[in-house]
C-alpha cells in the first residue's frame, strides 16, 4: 500500500493539516473556524471508518503498518511507525468518534479565543491518535507527551476559577511520570539495540533480569494518567476547572492512553513482572473502586461527583487486564470504550445544564423533569448506561471484567471480584442519587421552573452516543470479534501461561 494511500497515515496528518488551516484564518472568523474543526474532525472519522471496513479481526497481528525511518541517534534509527490491531481498534474510533461531538458542544459554550481553542483541539487529537498508533517507542512518547500541552492549554486558558491551578497540576503530574517513563524507554532500547516494538519483543531477554524496575517506571507513568490509586489527586481538579469539551476527551480518551499503555507495554515487555505485580494491582483497583465510588456521593458538585466516578470505573478496567485471561482483558477493553461513552456523555450533560443555570451545585436543581422531560430522559438512559443497567453497554463490560476477575488464577482469590462488585452497587447509589437530586422531586427554585429543554444541537451530540450505548448493549458481538483474536495472541504467546 502506498504511504498516501494508508488510512492510518491520513487519519495522522488530517488533523495536523486543520490545525494549519485554522491558523491561518483570521481569529474574527469564528464560525468559519468552527466549521473548519468540526470538518476536519469529521473527516478523521469518515477515515476510520474506512480503516475499520478493511480491517481483518482474524489476523491478530498490525495491520496497515507504515515504516518510515525518521531520524538518528547515535546508532539508533527512530522509525515513524504506526499500526493498529485489536488493542487499539476500538480506541482510535472512540477518539474520532467523541472529537466531533465535542467541537459541536462548544457552539455557544466557546465564545473567547475561538481560533485557539479549535486549533489546540485538533492537535490533542493528533496526539491521542499517535499514542494509539505508535510502534516505536520514542515515537509513543513524542505522541504522549504532545497530548500534555494542549491539554494544558485548553484548561488553563478556557477552564473556570481555579484553572491555572489545575493545568498546572495536570501538567506536573503527568510530566513527573514521564519522566519516569522516558528513562525506561532509554533503558529498554539500550538493551535491546532498537526502539520499534517488534524488535524489542524478540530482543526481550536482554533486559529480562530488571523486568520489575522496568514494569514500575512504565506503569507509574501509565497509573498517573488512569488515575489508579493513590496518583489521583490531579484529576478532580481537572476536570472541574476545564471546559465541557476539554473533560469530555480527557474521561473518554486521555485516561485511557494509561489503561492502554498497560496492555500494549506492560504485558508483552515484562511479562514475569506482570505476573508478580497482578495481585497488587488488583488491590489497587478495588481501592480505586471502592474510594472513587464512596467519594463521589460525598460530592455536591456534578461534575466532581462524575470525575470520581471515572476513577472507580477505571479501577474496574485496570481489574480486568490483571486478570490476564481472555474474559478480563477483553472486559477491559469493551469497558474502555463504555467509560469514554457514558462518563463522556455525562459531562456533556453536566455542560447543559451548567449553561442554562450557571452552576453545577446539586442543591441548586430539583423537579427538572416536569420542564425538561426531553433532556431529563437522555439524561436517565445515560445515568443507567454509566451504572451498568442490562440491555445498557456498562453491564457487558463490568460482566466480562467480573467473570475475568473470578476465574483469574493471577490474583490467588475470588474476594477481588467481590469487592468489585460491591463498587456496582455504590456506582448505582452515588448515579441515582445524583439523578434524583437534579432531576426528582419538588422545584425548589424558580429558576428551574424556565429552564429550555433540549435543542437541536444538543441532541445532536448526545443522540449518536446513545445509539452506540443499546447497540453495545444489545449486540457486543461485533466489538468482541474486534478484539479476542489479538487479546487471545497477547495471552498465549507473551503469556503462554495462561
Amino acid at each position: 500500500m502506498n504511504y498516501w494511500q494508508n488510512p492510518l497515515l491520513i487519519m495522522s496528518l488530517v488533523p495536523l493539516v486543520g490545525t494549519l488551516i485554522i491558523l491561518c484564518v483570521p481569529a474574527e472568523r469564528k464560525n468559519f473556524i468552527r466549521m473548519v474543526a468540526m470538518i476536519t474532525s469529521l473527516a478523521v472519522f469518515g477515515v476510520a471508518i474506512w480503516m475499520l471496513t478493511l480491517f481483518q479481526p482474524e489476523l491478530p497481528g498490525m495491520q496497515f503498518s507504515l515504516d518510515i525511518p525518521w531520524f538518528r541517534i547515535s546508532n539508533f534509527t527512530i522509525h515513524f511507525i504506526l499500526g493498529v490491531d485489536g488493542i487499539s481498534i476500538l480506541l482510535v474510533l472512540l477518539t474520532t468518534f467523541l472529537t466531533p461531538l465535542a467541537i459541536l458542544s462548544t457552539w455557544k459554550a466557546i465564545q473567547e479565543k475561538v481560533k485557539g481553542f479549535m486549533a489546540f483541539f485538533l492537535l490533542l487529537e493528533t496526539g491521542m491518535l499517535g499514542v494509539f498508533l505508535a510502534q516505536d517507542l520514542i515515537l509513543f512518547y513524542i505522541f504522549w507527551e504532545l497530548t500534555l500541552i494542549p491539554m494544558y492549554f485548553l484548561i488553563g486558558l478556557w477552564g473556570a476559577e481555579r484553572r491555572i491551578y489545575a493545568a498546572v497540576k495536570f501538567f506536573l503530574f503527568t510530566m513527573a511520570g514521564s519522566v519516569l517513563m522516558l528513562a525506561g524507554i532509554i533503558y529498554v532500547g539500550l538493551q535491546a539495540g532498537r526502539f520499534t516494538m517488534a524488535d524489542i519483543l524478540a530482543q526481550r531477554s536482554s533486559f529480562a533480569g530488571a523486568q520489575i524496575w522496568l514494569f514500575l517506571a512504565f506503569g507509574i507513568a501509565f497509573a498517573i494518567k488512569v488515575p489508579l490509586f493513590p496518583f489521583h489527586t490531579w484529576l478532580p481538579d481537572a476536570h472541574v476547572e476545564a471546559p465541557t469539551a476539554g473533560s469530555v476527551i480527557l474521561a473518554a480518551v486521555l485516561l485511557k492512553m494509561g489503561t492502554y499503555g498497560f496492555l500494549r507495554f506492560n504485558l508483552p515487555l515484562f511479562p514475569d513482572a506482570a505476573l508478580t505485580m497482578a495481585p497488587w494491582m488488583a488491590v489497587l483497583a478495588i481501592i480505586g473502586i471502592i474510594f472513587g465510588a464512596m467519594t463521589a456521593y460525598r460530592q455536591k458538585d456534578m461534575k466532581k461527583l462524575v470525575a470520581y466516578s471515572s476513577i472507580s470505573h477505571l479501577g474496574f478496567v485496570v481489574l480486568g487486564i490483571f486478570a490476564l485471561n481472555l474474559q478480563g482483558v477483553s472486559g477491559a477493553i469493551i469497558q474502555m470504550v463504555n467509560h469514554g461513552l457514558s462518563t463522556g456523555a455525562l459531562f456533556l450533560i453536566v455542560g447543559m445544564l451548567y449553561e442554562r443555570r450557571h452552576t453545577r451545585l446539586l442543591s441548586a436543581f430539583g423537579g427538572l423533569w416536569k420542564g425538561v422531560p426531553a433532556l431529563a430522559t437522555l439524561t436517565l438512559i445515560v445515568t443507567l448506561s454509566s451504572a451498568g443497567l442490562p440491555g445498557l453497554n456498562g453491564f457487558v463490560g463490568e460482566f466480562t471484567i467480573l467473570q475475568g476477575a473470578f476465574m483469574a488464577s493471577t490474583y490467588h482469590s475470588y474476594f477481588f471480584a467481590v469487592f468489585a462488585t460491591l463498587g456496582i452497587i455504590l456506582a448505582a447509589v452515588y448515579l441515582l442519587w445524583m439523578f434524583e437530586k437534579v432531576f426528582l422531586g419538588p422545584v425548589t427554585y424558580e429558576e428551574n421552573k424556565t429552564l429550555k429543554e433540549i435543542n437541536w444541537r444538543e441532541l445532536a451530540v448526545l443522540i449518536p452516543i446513545l445509539v452506540v450505548i443499546f447497540w453495545i448493549g444489545l449486540y457486543p458481538k461485533p466489538f468482541f470479534e474486534l478484539i479476542n483474536p489479538t487479546i487471545q495472541t497477547l495471552l498465549d504467546t507473551v503469556l503462554p501461561v495462561y
